[in-house]
């Protein structure tokens, strides 16, 4: 992408300390961690404990979602509001806490009957976490276009912020499912999963939380919030570039939330080996971390849209390559301090490393190229309207993230998946198909069909900078 409008170097006042990043970052391993948890971990928990059907699970995650994809907005002109008087902790502080709570209590409730019953009480207390999450994520969100006006000292805050995101990743997606059978498993494993989890969130989220108070106190905000959604959808909707890469994250984010749904699913019953999981992940996120200096030196050499592409087409080949999950199945293969272990495992723990990589990778440039995006209105000057674009990327992200399971739940409907209350149980070649499919073909076409409306969004980006620039001569 093509600042032309910024400096070329940050000035005095624009440079970060690492000490501001750190503690900006570290909140988002406990927001990664109630973002991953809950995507992957409740449809298994609800299909193999509660009994509920997996389109119903589907609904049971869609409908909270789908609240805060009102709630993002008004939280995001809310905290814009408060901002000049009260600044933004508070909706952080209060975030966090609420947070914490409901993940706490999502996978506590294990002995209400029918499963319809206990599917309405999963949806709602997800609706009440949901609401908690919004008050800390899309403010959040708003502080990374706030800290400092330099394009590339963001891109910098954001790699910390992936870093701590990775370890999120670690601990949400590697390490929450098999800590259930760690645990016994059944009601009383996925319990004290919940319990340790909510207690490594609530120290992430609140140490940034407050953390962060000083410097922003440092940062005072102009009063001059938008007075009313109506202009806070205007405003969005002016912003051309904003518009379309919101777009393109929205079906880039349906894509992944697909694959969350099931990724549990395919390490029990395609890998079959959930002991494996924790490796996968574990490569994928350490991979991450270690390429993302890579990236951002990348973005400044070859511009952000042209890597961002790179990076999603490089995803696409290793997301079509699951179709291959079985290759190697029937040759050992020996390790040194591993052992025997198959040719199938092998790569299915190098797909991890490779596609850590890439996901790190479009996810560092796509936040980075929103946080752009947030300066390239009509009039070319930052207002106080970044909680309300936080707010409308957060509330079209987590549309995907809702969507996803019903789009995932329907399909493995429709292949036969079969729900269980006595924990997983063998399921049909088709059903097979289906969990794979939700992890491989599905997602792969989604992205193809976000990458074909990147050019466009090229073109507006220039002609915004260009008009910016005209502005401020």
């Amino acid at each position: 992408m093509n600042q032309a409008s910024e400096p070329a170097g940050p000035a005095p006042g624009d440079r970060l300390s690492t000490s501001v990043m750190l503690r900006y970052g570290v909140g988002m391993t406990g927001a990664q961690m109630f973002r991953d948890i809950p995507a992957a971990l409740l449809p298994v928990f609800m299909t193999t404990v509660l009994g509920i059907e997996a389109w119903v699970a589907g609904l049971v995650i869609l409908l909270p979602k789908a609240w805060v994809i009102f709630c993002d907005p008004l939280m995001g002109a809310w905290s814009d509001r408060r901002a000049p008087t009260t600044g933004r902790t508070p909706f952080l502080v209060a975030g966090a806490i609420s947070t914490c709570v409901g993940f706490l209590a999502l996978f506590t409730l294990t002995n209400i009957e029918p499963p319809l019953a206990a599917a309405a009480a999963v949806s709602l207390l997800f609706l009440l976490s949901m609401t908690g999450f919004s008050g800390f994520s899309v403010p959040y969100l708003a502080i990374a276009a706030t800290l400092t006006r330099n394009p590339h000292e963001r891109t910098k805050l954001l790699v910390y912020r992936l870093v701590f995101t990775s370890v999120g990743v670690i601990l949400g997606v590697g390490l929450a499912q098999p800590t259930v059978y760690w645990l016994g498993g059944g009601q009383r494993g996925w319990s004290a999963m919940a319990a340790i989890f909510a207690g490594v969130c609530l120290v992430s989220m609140l140490g940034s939380a407050i953390g962060l108070r000083p410097v922003l106190r440092q940062r005072p905000t102009p009063a001059s919030a938008p007075q009313s959604l109506k202009r806070q959808f205007l405003a969005a909707w002016r912003n051309r570039p904003f518009r379309q890469l919101t777009v393109i994250h929205f079906i880039q984010t349906l894509a992944t939330a697909c694959q969350y749904t099931v990724i549990g699913m395919v390490f029990i019953y395609l890998v079959d080996g959930i002991e494996l999981m924790p490796l996968y992940i574990f490569a994928m996120a350490t991979c991450g971390i270690v390429m993302q200096p890579v990236w951002f030196r990348l973005s400044r050499r070859i511009g952000k849209i042209s890597l961002f592409v790179w990076q999603c087409a490089a995803w696409c080949a290793v997301t079509v390559s699951w179709l291959a999950i079985d290759w190697g199945a029937n040759t050992q293969v020996a390790l040194p301090m591993l052992g025997v272990t198959t040719l199938k495992d092998i790569l299915i723990v190098v797909r991890g490393g490779l596609i850590g990589m890439a996901n790190v990778g479009f996810i560092l440039i796509v936040t980075s190229l929103f946080t752009d995006t947030v300066y390239l209105g009509e009039d070319g000057h930052g207002t106080t309207m970044e909680g309300s674009f936080a707010g409308l990327w957060s509330a079209i992200e987590k549309l995907a993230f809702a969507l996803g399971p019903v789009v995932a739940g329907t399909i493995l409907s429709l292949s036969g998946y079969r729900a269980s209350k006595e924990g997983p149980v063998t399921q049909d070649p088709q059903a097979l198909f289906g969990i794979l499919a939700n992890y491989s073909i599905v997602p792969f076409a989604f992205f193809v069909v976000s990458l074909l409306l990147v050019p466009r969004f090229a073109r507006s980006v220039s002609a915004a900078e260009a008009r910016r620039g005209a502005l401020s001569m």
